[in-house]
């Protein structure tokens, strides 16, 4: 008896011993890139080609000065951050709402909108870029911040209340019903007990739009064609373009781009897990 136990110990400590070297052999491949690009912003253009895996022989900050000063790249922060900030307070309010909707009432219909939503999810953007391109025109839109944020909001929308209506599926009713028993009218009973209880998800369906509009390039390239209305991505394209041979400034852009991707996941890393395990089992 003492020896199968010993052998499905030394089987299990095996068996942990290969997933742990799964994951770090995962998660150095998926460091290695930035880490690459970032020791690279550091290094003349030059010496990026000659030596692109050692470490810097002129350590210089002309690329970050170059980033800053040549391309503006303050302005396309500002222009990101008001794109993707709007299309994520949007999308977290609106598919609450069709959440709260979906799950709390019985109408006609019901079915058919339910169906729709999840085979929207099946159009990419590719598909409806030219009749969107067309309405943005038609709207006298393009080249304006509203042109980016719709279609990215329309875009997201399903997602998210696929999300949030698996996590309101799971709430229990009778907070909402005390609350309905006292007068409280819909509105108040959505704002003061749904979106309360719902910021696991919420905060989930908010990390996720705000990273896919961040790095959206497809829509903000139809959609914007001038340079001072460049969200960061955009910019980074007209970069690799225009700057193809100096690779020196195209490292320090590419990592200037990417700290607030990783800045929001490292900070919120926490609520992408609950939000998502929330609704896997409570959906």
């Amino acid at each position: 008896m003492s020896q199968i136990k010993a052998k499905g110990k030394k089987e299990f400590s095996i068996t942990r011993v290969l997933i742990y070297f799964i994951l770090i052999f995962w998660a150095v491949t998926t460091v290695f890139p930035f880490i690459w690009v970032l020791n690279n912003s550091f290094k003349p253009s030059r010496e990026v080609v000659n030596s692109t895996f050692s470490l810097p022989k002129e350590f210089t900050l002309d690329n970050y000065t170059n980033a800053f000063s040549k391309q503006n790249i303050l302005v396309s922060y500002e222009n990101s951050l008001i794109i993707s900030g709007s299309v994520t307070i949007a999308v977290m309010i609106l598919s609450t709402m069709m959440a709260f909707a979906m799950t709390r009432y019985h109408f006609k219909g019901k079915t058919l909108i339910n169906s729709l939503i999840v085979g929207s999810l099946m159009f990419p953007a590719f598909s409806t870029i030219i009749p969107v391109f067309k309405m943005m025109t038609g709207m006298e839109l393009l080249n304006k911040p509203l042109s980016v944020i719709l279609p990215q909001v329309a875009g997201n929308l399903s997602f998210a209340t696929i999300v949030m209506m698996g996590f309101l599926r799971g709430l229990p009713l009778e907070m909402e019903e005390a609350a309905y028993m006292e007068g409280a009218g819909v509105g108040n009973v959505f704002t003061r007990i749904i979106m309360p209880l719902s910021r696991p998800s919420m905060a989930t369906v908010a990390i996720f739009c705000f990273l896919w509009s961040y790095n959206d390039l497809f829509t903000q390239l139809i959609m914007i064609r001038k340079r001072a209305k460049y969200p960061i991505s955009t910019l980074l394209n007209e970069i690799s373009s225009k700057y193809g041979t100096d690779y020196g400034l195209m490292a320090a852009s590419v990592t200037l781009i990417v700290i607030p991707v990783l800045i929001v996941y490292i900070f919120l890393q926490k609520n992408i897990i609950k939000g998502l395990t929330a609704g896997a089992i409570k959906g």
